[in-house]
This record gives C-alpha cells, sequence and structure tokens, in this order.
C-alpha cells in the first residue's frame, strides 16, 4: 500500500510538471533566439541553430514556432518586455527629475549601449529592423516607441517626449551601425536642445 500510494502520487505530481514543461521550452528557444541573432544576425537564424543553441531537439523548435518568423516574433516580444521592465524601474527610481539630470541620465543610458549592453542592443536594433519586411512584427514596434515616449511624458510635454523618442532611436542605430559612435558630448548636446524648455516658444501668443 506504501509503494502504491507512491507511486500515486507520483502520477498525480507528472502531469503538473507536463503543463509546466511546455512554457519552459518556450522560453528557453526565445532566449536560444536572441543568443543567435546576436551572434550571426537575423540572416544567420535557422531552427537548426536555435536548437543547437537551446540544447533541445530540432523538432522542439519547430512544434512550438513553425516559421523563422514566429522565432523572431517570439524574440522580440522578450526584448519588449525586458525594456519595458527597464524603463519601469528607471522611472520608479527617478520620480522628479530637472531638464539638465533628464539629460545627462538620458546620455547615460545612451552611452551604454554602445558600451555595455551592445549586445542587447544590437539584438533588439536587429529585431526592430526586421519589422521593415515583416509587418506582424510593427504591433511590437510600436509598442517600443510608445513605452519610451510613456516614460518622457513623466518628465516633459508630448511633443517634447515625442522628438527625444526620435531622437534616440536615430542616435542608437547610428551608434550601432556606424564605424564610431557618437561621443557623450555630441549626445549630450543633441538631448539638450530637445529637453530644455524654450521660453521663447511659451511665451508666443497663440493664434486664434
Amino acid at each position: 500500500m506504501i509503494l502504491k500510494r507512491g507511486f500515486d502520487a507520483m502520477a498525480a505530481d507528472q502531469p503538473a510538471r507536463r503543463r509546466r514543461d511546455p512554457q519552459r521550452r518556450i522560453a528557453e528557444i526565445a532566449e536560444a533566439t536572441e543568443r543567435v541573432i546576436a551572434a550571426r544576425g537575423i540572416e544567420g537564424l535557422t531552427h537548426r541553430a536555435v536548437a543547437e543553441e537551446a540544447h533541445v531537439p530540432l523538432g522542439a523548435t519547430t512544434y512550438h514556432f513553425a516559421t523563422k518568423d514566429d522565432l523572431i516574433q517570439a524574440a522580440l516580444e522578450r526584448a519588449y518586455q525586458r525594456y519595458a521592465t527597464t524603463l519601469d524601474e528607471w522611472a520608479a527610481h527617478r520620480p522628479t527629475l530637472t531638464s539638465n539630470q533628464l539629460v545627462v541620465l538620458l546620455t547615460d543610458v545612451l552611452m551604454s549601449c554602445f558600451g555595455p549592453n551592445r549586445a542587447y542592443e544590437t539584438v533588439e536594433l536587429e529585431l526592430y529592423v526586421a519589422a521593415l519586411r515583416r509587418p506582424a512584427l510593427r504591433p511590437l514596434v510600436d509598442k517600443y516607441t510608445r513605452t519610451t515616449t510613456d516614460l518622457l511624458l513623466g518628465y516633459v510635454d508630448v511633443s517634447t517626449a515625442r522628438a527625444a523618442t526620435a531622437a534616440m532611436n536615430g542616435l542608437t542605430l547610428r551608434g550601432l551601425a556606424s564605424t564610431q559612435a557618437p561621443t557623450r558630448d555630441e549626445v549630450e548636446d543633441i538631448l539638450r536642445r530637445i529637453l530644455t524648455p524654450n521660453p521663447a516658444l511659451s511665451a508666443a501668443p497663440s493664434s486664434s
């Protein structure tokens, strides 16, 4: 009876483990997809490369992600969630900032894209650019833009937030794709021009 109860308990536990396994396997494959893209780019992404990187059977990747585009979307969703979480934490620790503080701190963020965080940023940018020819990815790209703009709306007006978002996207692309990243002084100068309030604009009479 004791032995039977032991087998019964194992049998009861097994379905729960099986239910958890698919989600864990999907996460492992998506994470491996990011690593393959970091190492080989979108062009080098294949199901076989992902399976080898994730240490799973090839059939596991094709079962959960039938096409290469499915793999790319999973990786982009994972990258976006990481990005959104990072921004939430960043803003939570900085409820208020002066214009100058915002310029300096955003410059810190951008300069890290060209240094210690380059691998992550390269993957995000490759996935971002992949949306040029993959319309299914564009809603996620829109979320990237909205999330960045929403963060900035905690500190500046909507027009300034949109301008700063566009500038940071452009600076990141240039810094990662060019032979030389922009200097800190250059990044600060661009962001300060956008983020510093212009008294002349606020004082201008409104047209009726």
